[in-house]
């Protein structure tokens, strides 16, 4: 899904890793290049890390601070 924020378009996304849900977002500039934030953070469900990758999206293109995720997952 592609929506516009303040003339941005932003692709939030999510993929399954392990037993988590990872949320991702890419912005897609007017000249075509696009830029992956990467893996914001990790969720227990697919709601909530689409909810996280929407949140961050817009914040980037507001340009104001990323919202921090509500855990670290570590591996080890």
């Amino acid at each position: 899904m592609i929506f516009y924020h303040h003339g941005v378009a932003i692709q939030p996304s999510v993929a399954k890793v392990g037993g988590t849900f990872s949320a991702r977002v890419c912005i897609l500039k007017n000249d075509g290049a696009a830029i992956s934030l990467g893996d914001l953070g990790h969720f227990a469900n697919r709601k909530s890390a689409f909810a996280f990758a929407i949140r961050c999206g817009t914040a980037y293109a507001d340009d104001k601070p990323m919202p921090r995720p509500p855990c670290c997952v570590q591996s080890g």
